[in-house]
């Protein structure tokens, strides 16, 4: 009975005079691994332009379904095929980040990014629409 207890005390005073693995979160962000894969974002191309042509690819690979988008006809200001994605959402509780959808995009709108502060407050805000997915610039996002 007492056995145990030593053991755990020995253990304790083992790792008690290390050196700790601590990290400074808000100041200090935890590198992750080269094939982590966290968000999604909605890539454009040189000129701007969304690059999704609304092929439904990415809602078909997607084993949790949690992809859902609607086509809409182009007029060339917003891709410059003939469709681009009128709505696009990502349901967060759904998504298992297995980057499924990132594979079967042929024209490879979507990335999986590094970001992994996925923290919300509100149950409405577990659903990522276009708005929030589409990169601002033209540029890749960091890998």
């Amino acid at each position: 009975m007492i056995g145990p207890f030593i053991k755990g005390f020995a253990n304790t005073f083992r790792h008690m005079f290390k050196p700790s693995n601590t990290v400074n979160y808000p100041d200090q962000k935890v590198p992750v691994f080269p094939r982590y894969r966290g968000k999604q974002v909605l890539m454009r191309d040189e000129d701007g332009l969304e690059k999704c042509v609304a092929c439904g690819l990415c809602a078909v690979a997607c084993p949790a379904d949690a992809i859902y988008l609607e086509a809409g006809e182009n007029d060339g200001t917003v891709k410059a095929g003939p469709r681009y994605a009128e709505l696009y959402q990502i349901h967060k509780t759904r998504c298992i980040f297995c980057g499924y959808c990132e594979e079967a995009c042929p024209v490879s709108a979507i990335f999986m990014g590094k970001d992994y502060e996925l923290a919300v407050y509100s149950n409405k805000d577990f659903i990522w629409d276009k708005q929030e997915l589409l990169v601002a610039e033209s540029t890749h996002p960091a890998r």
